[in-house]
């Protein structure tokens, strides 16, 4: 009988402008667990997290340069299993078009989705 190979998840680390500081000190606090995971990002918080932790993470454009929407067609093909997603919602994002096209993709594809530190740690312990 042969034995199926465990998929290893992937994740995929975003985060706006005023929210990066944030993620990186999160990615440094679970380096251990999300050493576990495949990481991508969008383009600065990618090298951000990378630089930080020593960890690989895949980059993608930044977000205003299509990078959410690289991420939100990854999702739609099943290649993304969970978002952390460091959103500032007191900041005009002028990609905000992609922004909500990356919550809806998340939402169609039952994809969790984390917005905030205390969901991502959430995710990050119960999602194996």
């Amino acid at each position: 009988m042969q034995t199926k190979k465990k998929k290893i998840k992937t994740v995929a680390l975003i985060a706006h402008d005023n929210k990066k500081h944030d993620i990186v000190n999160w990615a440094l606090q679970n380096k251990e667990i999300l050493a576990e995971y495949k990481l991508c990002g969008t383009g600065t918080t990618s090298k951000l997290i990378s630089e930080a932790t020593g960890l690989d993470v895949k980059g993608y454009f930044s977000g205003p340069m299509g990078g959410d929407l690289q991420i939100g067609a990854k999702a739609a093909e099943g290649g993304i299993d969970v978002i952390i997603f460091f959103w500032d919602p007191l900041q005009a994002q002028p990609h905000d078009p992609d922004v909500k096209a990356l919550l809806r993709i998340a939402v169609v594809y039952d994809i969790p989705i984390a917005t905030n530190r205390s969901t991502a740690n959430l995710i990050l312990q119960n999602y194996k």
